[in-house]
């Protein structure tokens, strides 16, 4: 089943006449900081749900829920008689979590987005330029395949019972306290900043010029909250994505220029990254060693004033002003991702 079967004719955004009432699953991440922001701004009421407070990325305005949304049966308890017109989850990785979700939230919502993947498509990809109807299915990453297999449940949904479904496909979305790298600590962002400081060398996988598309989340919020409360989006799938289009050295040399410091880059091909250490292999040869960008006419004629003014080189900026006006952020670092790194290279290197 695809979403690309609702797509004729639903190009206008819907009218919002009414204060809407947003919730957010999981509103302090890197995509949903932006979006719940940006919406707060535009005057909507929203609420988000979270396992414990993080205050220094908590939106002002907010009002939070809390519960561990692993834990069905204290989420719905907390969510209580509440009932929304949009629901944004990004915290669905399995079929069995999306199973949950219908259950929470049939009956709630008037419309229920789920944050899927742009890594969803078929690698290696027929086109480096792909759109909403691309090949699906990528055999090598299990992280893909599950979110794909929840797109497909969740259409079935909608054909079944009505379920309010919509499909968001965003591709490596970063903010200013989190440089996504396709190499660096997810734990402690601040580590791949904290090696080029120390002049230590960079592991850019392949030879660096792999097209690439990465996407401030203030950006991805401006498609994100026009969505909002449109019922034409049911059934739909999007990316939202920036325009920009990098290679991997670029985006590296990027972040280490704004660091300050000139950047020691190593390439090491993707094959032999993910032999070291498996854990890696299913990011890059499912998704960072392929060149895609990704077409957003789609988000542009359902949101006409969606449009990315963020270019990476202006991003990396605000990372690295971010981390230094704070001196504890910086001292969170991973010693275990640094010293994977130095292993690494110094394998390949045959030292």
């Amino acid at each position: 089943m695809a979403a690309s079967k609702k797509t004729t004719a639903k190009t206008a955004p819907a009218k919002k006449d009414k204060k809407l009432k947003v919730l957010i699953v999981g509103g302090t991440g890197i995509i949903t900081s932006g979006t719940a922001n940006l919406a707060l701004a535009r005057g909507m009421d929203v609420y988000i749900l979270i396992r414990g407070y993080r205050p220094l990325l908590l939106p002002k305005g907010a009002k939070v829920i809390t519960a561990d949304y692993l834990d069905e049966e204290a989420t719905k308890k907390a969510l209580g008689n509440l009932t929304f017109d949009t629901v944004l989850d990004c915290r669905i990785f399995n079929i069995a979590q999306i199973e949950k979700a219908f259950r929470l939230f049939a009956g709630r919502t008037k419309q229920y987005i789920y944050i899927s993947s742009g890594t969803v498509y078929k690698k290696p990809l027929p086109s480096y330029i792909v759109t909403e109807e691309s090949p699906k299915g990528n055999l090598h990453s299990m992280y893909a395949r599950n979110k794909y297999a929840c797109e497909q449940r969740l259409l079935e949904e909608l054909d079944k019972t009505g379920f309010p479904g919509v499909i968001v496909r965003p591709s490596l979305t970063y903010s200013d306290f989190n440089p996504l790298m396709a190499l660096n600590s997810r734990k402690c962002p601040y580590s791949i900043i904290n090696r080029m400081r120390k002049g230590k060398p960079i592991v850019v996988h392949g030879d660096g010029t792999s097209l690439w598309t990465i996407t401030h989340t203030d950006d991805f919020a401006k498609g994100m909250v026009g969505l909002f409360g449109n019922p034409k989006t049911i059934g739909e799938a999007f990316h939202i994505t920036s325009d920009e289009v990098l290679d991997w050295d670029r985006i590296y040399t990027y972040l280490a220029h704004a660091a300050g410091v000139d950047i020691n880059i190593i390439h090491i091909a993707s094959d032999y990254i993910g032999d070291y250490n498996p854990i890696r292999r299913d990011g890059l040869l499912g998704d960072h060693s392929c060149s895609i960008v990704f077409d957003n006419s789609k988000i542009k004629k359902f949101v006409p004033d969606f449009k990315c003014v963020i270019p990476f080189e202006e991003g990396a900026k605000r990372i690295v002003k971010w981390f230094d006006a704070d001196p504890a952020a910086r001292e969170i670092t991973e010693p275990e991702w640094d010293a994977e790194m130095d292993g690494l290279i110094a394998k390949y290197s045959g030292r």
